[in-house]
């Protein structure tokens, strides 16, 4: 599993503006030896049949499969979402990027005078290999299509690296990442390394995100956690106008989601891709 990795000092006295300059050379060459492999990943089903909960504290990456609105939907109505990254749990077990996750409107609020468009909805179960298994999650940060794109394409253009996978990408959130398999290096002033770039995402641990309610591990869970695109400390909407997290789940109703607009209709179109996190069932938590 993955554990903190350790910047030389004169390393992290640079900024990360001068690391950005030369990544495939200077930063893999002086931080990959040092950064602690991820363990793979069983190829056989017997890593799930073990499974019969996720451990709370759990990031599951998920990709909206279903569009959501506050003039189309209607309670009662199902929703899915796809896993976008492989997700480590203990001993071993795993849980497949590809694999869904199964939820349904709760309540449809229309915008009127007064009233802001609102959707609130749920997640409550996770197909994986043919098990299913119950969830109750709450939601951390939230990104429109157009944001999970950019944070696919490199700061610097293909032409100029000769491998385009280890050329430097931006996370939602701003942690930047240095190439396939390099280190991710925290987006703010502490230029801290804080994850790793891996097949298919990013895996490390979620940091608070001062002056909200993101907050770091909990529940004692500090396995690394997959982060796909999204920075480390990435808390709250980003590239979904007018949109607003009125309820992310973890205070009674548990699990229940809620979304607003503040300009009229509201709608969370396919594609879009959240953090969720997994919480006790029935207890006030922090996301």
């Amino acid at each position: 599993m993955l554990v903190s990795a350790v910047l030389s000092a004169n390393l992290l006295a640079q900024p990360v503006d001068s690391r950005q300059q030369n990544p495939h050379d200077e930063v893999r060459s002086s931080i990959l030896p040092e950064l602690i492999s991820v363990p793979p990943l069983l190829n056989s089903n017997d890593a799930i049949e073990s499974v019969t909960s996720i451990p709370v504290g759990t990031i599951l990456p998920v990709r909206l499969n279903s569009t959501i609105s506050s003039y189309k939907s209607k309670p009662g109505q199902k929703i899915t979402g796809r896993l976008m990254q492989n997700i480590l749990l203990p001993r071993g077990a795993s849980i497949k990027e590809g694999s869904k996750v199964f939820g349904h409107i709760v309540d449809v609020t229309p915008a009127n005078s007064g009233t802001r468009a609102r959707i609130t909805f749920q997640f409550d179960q996770l197909l994986s290999s043919h098990h299913e298994i119950p969830i109750t999650t709450d939601l951390r940060v939230i990104a429109g299509f157009m944001e999970l794109d950019e944070a696919q394409i490199p700061t610097l253009g293909a032409g100029e690296s000769d491998v385009y996978r280890w050329l430097t990408t931006v996370q939602i959130g701003g942690d930047v990442v240095y190439g396939d398999g390099g280190p991710v290096i925290a987006g703010d002033d502490s230029h801290q390394v804080v994850g790793k770039r891996i097949d298919g995402g990013v895996v490390g641990q979620v940091r608070a995100s001062p002056g909200t309610n993101c907050r770091g591990p909990v529940d004692g869970n500090n396995s690394p956690q997959a982060l796909w695109l999204f920075s480390s400390d990435a808390c709250g909407v980003y590239g979904l106008a007018h949109v607003s997290i009125e309820y992310a789940g973890r205070t009674n109703p548990v699990g229940r989601i809620a979304l607003a607009s503040d300009n009229g209709k509201l709608k969370i179109p396919s594609g879009t891709g959240m953090l969720l996190r997994v919480i006790p069932n029935g207890t006030n938590y922090a996301r």
